[in-house]
């Protein structure tokens, strides 16, 4: 008969409200405390990316790229069909586990090993939030005609407040942020083509390069590769019996659907006013209904910045643990590190805001140098070697149980998977030479991929025992022994 696992940092905790203000930070979510349906995968994913970074993204492909509209089009739906299936395969691993995403890559990495990774993914949240607070902030200045610094601020305190209150919350707000933001993101393609119409050469056909359509690929691919180190955040709370297909397809769905046509947006804002802010554009072609729209993507950035500082928090804490491993984090915990995680964001948010969309674009695609390698190992390891089964009270122990401290194939693995792509990175900060013979094209992701997924599951098959990490799949499953 099956028994719960316990953790270290468990502790006893009644079932919450949507209001009330979520107990758990890093600890395992045992079965008395799983709610929730795979559907509610779609609304967290669908609504929380119909939002103005969003836009602002595939404003890049025709304002920075100079793509027509066609070409563009193609590749954001080949980018985000590619990077869609590489994000969603890790929101099966909540259900399975019921630890946060970077907890988990103590199971690949070791204890300490995989504290340069999950350090990384933290510097990425506060990227992101900071992203999400200038565009904020340039909508709340845009449409109350306040200071655009005040604006800014006021962004980040509200998403403070989300991340405090946690992970009901959030899905409360997304959920509802998915009717209403897919009713005014198509009221906005209905004002912008049907009623005002584009400007006249907007659609033009020309102009494509393989450079530009490749960068777009590779943004769009890496919007959702960058979900992959905390889909299992938003999912730790799911049934166990959710199930790996309906947890893939409802985040699926979800992310690329929610993704791919605010982009396009942004593609006709691009194509129409390329030297328009994306705030300032998109007001413009919706006008009549502009204030609407802008004031909805707005609350839109603040439910996502909500889930980035959420996750970023999450990160912070594991690492905290890693290093104090008698440490037992709570919901003050959370927020004492939400508000110092928003204090970094806010001085990158106010350095950066002049340059936005240069600054974001080059984050963007060294971002994804950094995570694919991760994502690589994360997933071989959990559906190619482990098969979802891990021993979750290891995760929790200092010398890190059964899979130790270090996990030297790992490391090696991630450390060589950034190596084999900066050649092929092609940014406005640098230009690897393999990029430079191939016109400027990059295709550093699709090399790292490439190279190291056969390669992790080649050593760790051969070598795993010599590497500090033990090849036995844990007798227990997840949530409790035979």
């Amino acid at each position: 008969m099956p028994v719960e696992t316990t953790t270290a940092v468990e502790t006893t905790t009644g079932v919450e409200t949507t209001l009330g203000v979520e107990k758990r930070t890093i600890d395992h979510i045992p079965v008395t405390e799983r709610h929730g349906r795979a559907r509610d995968l779609f609304t967290i994913w669908f609504g929380s990316n119909i939002m103005l970074l969003t836009v602002a993204t595939g404003v890049v492909a025709t304002a920075v790229y100079g793509m027509p509209v066609w070409a563009a089009l193609i590749a954001l739906v080949v980018g985000h069909a590619v990077g869609g299936v590489v994000m969603a395969l890790h929101a099966a691993q909540g259900p399975q586990m019921g630890v946060p995403q970077m907890l988990q890559t103590r199971a690949q990495f070791g204890s300490y090993g995989s504290l340069l990774v999950v350090i990384l993914v933290i510097f990425m949240y506060v990227g992101f939030f900071a992203s999400n607070m200038v565009l904020g902030g340039q909508a709340v200045s845009s449409l109350f005609g306040i200071d655009e610094t005040f604006a800014i601020i006021l962004i980040g305190l509200v998403s403070v407040v989300g991340a405090i209150v946690g992970y009901r919350m959030i899905h409360a707000l997304t959920g509802l942020m998915s009717l209403v933001s897919g009713v005014v993101m198509v009221l906005a393609f209905v004002w912008m083509l049907g009623v005002h119409h584009l400007p006249t050469g907007a659609l033009h056909t020309g102009g494509a390069t393989v450079a530009g359509f490749m960068g777009t690929v590779s943004l769009a691919a890496l919007w959702q590769i960058a979900y992959a180190p905390y889909v299992s955040d938003y999912t730790r709370y799911m049934p166990r019996d959710t199930g790996v297909r309906p947890a893939f397809w409802a985040t699926y769905a979800g992310a690329v659907l929610g993704s791919l046509f605010p982009m396009i947006l942004g593609v006709l804002v691009g194509a129409a006013l390329p030297k328009a802010d994306t705030v300032s554009g998109l007001q413009e072609l919706t006008h009549g209904v502009g204030g609407v729209v802008i004031a909805v993507f707005g609350i839109g950035i603040a439910c996502t910045n909500a889930m980035n500082l959420y996750c970023g928090a999450l990160s912070t804490i594991t690492v905290g643990q890693t290093i104090f491993p008698k440490w037992v984090p709570g919901a003050s915990a959370r927020a004492v590190v939400s508000a110092v995680l928003f204090a970094g964001a806010l001085v990158m948010a106010l350095a950066g805001k002049d340059n936005f969309l240069v600054n974001f674009t080059n984050f963007m695609l060294l971002l994804l140098c950094v995570l694919v390698p991760w994502t690589a190992v994360n997933l071989v390891d959990y559906y190619a070697l482990k098969h979802g089964e891990y021993d979750i009270d290891s995760l929790f122990e200092r010398d890190g149980g059964r899979y130790g401290k270090f996990n030297l194939i790992a490391v090696a693995c991630y450390v060589l998977g950034i190596l084999v792509q900066i050649p092929f990175l092609s940014t406005a900060m640098y230009t690897g030479p393999m990029a430079e013979k191939l016109g400027g094209v990059d295709i550093s992701w699709i090399i790292g991929l490439a190279v190291i997924c056969p390669l992790y599951l080649f050593l760790m098959k051969r070598f795993a025992r010599f590497a500090g990490h033990s090849p036995v799949v844990a007798e227990a499953a997840t949530e409790g022994v035979a």
